[in-house]
């Protein structure tokens, strides 16, 4: 799969050093794989949710939260926004 983008992988963990090893880990995983389909995705990482047309992947031990647009059809996936579980738990992203 193509990873767009690493730059908010980055710029999060800069604010929150801790999650760097698991968006690394996430990151790689993403790249070394392509799934064709939500449910191999589900097979591979079982913490993936499908919200509305997003998917939202627990990170570091469900700290932090991902929230990624995958094209399936074109082998790409979009970083929309990563969050503290907290954050996330607000629910101010979905609108």
């Amino acid at each position: 799969m193509h990873l767009i983008s690493r730059k908010a992988l980055r710029e999060f963990w800069e604010q929150h050093p801790d999650s760097q090893s698991s968006l690394i880990h996430w990151a790689n995983a993403m790249e070394k794989n392509d799934f064709n389909s939500f449910a191999q995705l589900k097979r591979a990482m079982p913490t993936a949710d499908l919200v509305g047309d997003l998917i939202v992947f627990n990170i570091g031990g469900n700290k932090y939260r991902l929230i990624a647009s995958i094209h399936f059809n074109r082998g790409k996936v979009y970083v929309r926004h990563i969050f503290t579980h907290r954050d996330y738990d607000k629910g101010t992203w979905k609108l």
